[in-house]
């Protein structure tokens, strides 16, 4: 009989059985990261965590036999947006520290190919300090990706679609968030509210102080959102259209394919320990241990053997 894990890509409905016919079939796991913040008056709160999840859903809908979308991390790192009503704030460190337990968890139980698919701008900077230390701390590889970037993939595909100006046209609850949600949840937009919304930094045209989703300034300030929006809309969200996050979405789930593809059956990239003599104290900071000996200045010698006749010695534990 053929295992349920086959054919199903979604992590929570599958039993503890499965999950050990899924570890065996090397399965990506792709874990959707967002928050529950405000989107301007025409977005619901959950934008940030319907966006990864859909396009991770479409993803595995086409490779089931190859990933695994686990249950979202709803709650993220929004303490700069706590002067709009509905937005829910998790301490950053309680942040990273849930999403580094689950790529933990993932890692003890035998998955080793983990990535946290990124839903929420200001997550990015608390993330990849999680993806790094996942990748020290377990003998998993842990990767870090926004659904956003995805569609720089293709060079040609932004300018194919985007019509706001850049920068700041596309940043929050812009002409991409809003066409992405329309698209995926277009019932649970207020579109008799949909009004565009500058950035006020962005209007100085300092060319340091800048934000868009697709770049930023050279020393751009991260300060309180009520700062510089007043309706909490940082972009042109009357072009969105269901149209363009249909082929946001198809773009973005395309590419998804592609890289899971690659990334599931990449070799993994392998230590070299550059000691002359091997260290006599095990690995600090909680990160992994290397199982090798040290590598002499005349080669990569080791393992008991010998290097211009002279002896290295293996190393032990």
């Amino acid at each position: 009989m053929t295992s349920r894990a086959a054919t199903e890509y979604r992590y929570e409905k599958l039993t503890w059985p499965e999950i050990n016919d899924a570890i065996d079939m090397g399965k990506v796991c792709i874990v959707p990261c967002g928050a529950v913040e405000q989107h301007g008056p025409h977005l619901p709160l959950d934008v940030d965590i319907v966006c990864p999840q859909g396009i991770a859903y479409g993803t595995g809908r086409q490779i089931a036999d190859k990933m695994l979308v686990l249950p979202p991390v709803w709650y993220g790192y929004t303490g700069h947006v706590m002067d709009f009503p509905g937005t829910i704030n998790t301490n950053y460190t309680t942040f990273m520290e849930q999403v580094l337990d689950i790529a933990k968890s993932l890692a003890y139980h035998g998955f080793k190919k983990i990535m946290l698919l990124n839903g929420h701008g200001s997550n990015m900077p608390n993330l990849d300090l999680v993806a790094r230390r996942a990748c020290l701390e377990t003998d998993a590889e842990c990767i870090l990706g926004a659904w956003w970037r995805l569609l720089q993939v293709d060079p040609e595909f932004l300018p194919s679609w985007r019509e706001s100006k850049f920068p700041g046209g596309c940043a929050h609850a812009c002409e991409l968030e809003t066409s992405l949600y329309l698209y995926l949840d277009g019932d649970n937009v207020r579109k008799d509210r949909i009004e565009n919304g500058d950035i006020s930094f962005n209007l100085e045209n300092n060319p340091f102080n800048w934000c868009d989703l697709f770049g930023s300034g050279p020393a751009t300030i991260v300060n309180w959102t009520s700062s510089y929006t007043d309706s909490g809309v940082l972009g042109e969200a009357e072009l969105a259209t269901a149209a363009k996050g249909k082929r946001v979405y198809d773009e973005a789930v395309k590419q998804l394919v592609r890289f899971v593809t690659w990334y599931k059956d990449r070799p993994k990239d392998r230590r070299k320990l550059r000691h002359r003599k091997a260290p006599t104290m095990a690995m600090p900071w909680g990160q992994q241990p290397i199982d090798a000996a040290p590598l002499r200045e005349d080669g990569p010698k080791s393992n008991g053997k010998k290097s211009n006749g002279k002896k290295v010695p293996a190393r032990k534990g």
